[in-house]
């Protein structure tokens, strides 16, 4: 194993790939992200749906891949508290939660893979349209004008 995934694989991250990145972060859990250490882009596979102010991401083995962002978490559990109380996540009930807080691996910019807390939609997306890019930063960019 290379000192490389050695590395990631002490270290906790987070694959984002809508409003948890920079940028797209709504003003209250702004202040979380900016925590956040960006190591860079990162692909999973699965689809995404937009469902209307955000993103929700359905993990599986697809074709179709979502394209996001990992973030480095700081050793701080007050980190993934608030990113749970913003996605809408209690792991004491997460059948009744939004979003759920999975452990996934992530394909990195740079060919090697990364074990990532991701944030899936818990509901059925019903006829929410889908990102077919699986970009849900350049699909906001297109929607916007």
């Amino acid at each position: 194993m290379s000192s490389r995934s050695q590395r990631r694989s002490k270290n906790t991250y987070l694959f984002s790939y809508g409003t948890l990145i920079p940028g797209y972060a709504p003003p209250e859990v702004a202040p979380t992200v900016k925590r956040l250490r960006r190591v860079g882009r990162g692909v999973v596979r699965g689809r995404l749906y937009d469902l209307g102010d955000y993103p929700g991401a359905k993990l599986g083995r697809t074709n179709s891949v979502i394209v996001g962002q990992v973030f480095e978490l700081p050793n701080d559990p007050e980190v993934l508290r608030r990113l749970d109380e913003y996605e809408g996540f209690d792991p004491a009930h997460p059948q009744s939660s939004l979003f759920v807080r999975r452990r996934w691996p992530v394909l990195l910019h740079d060919g090697s893979k990364a074990m990532c807390w991701i944030y899936v939609y818990n509901r059925s997306p019903g006829a929410a349209p889908s990102v077919s890019s699986g970009d849900f930063s350049k699909f906001r960019g297109q929607r916007a004008r």
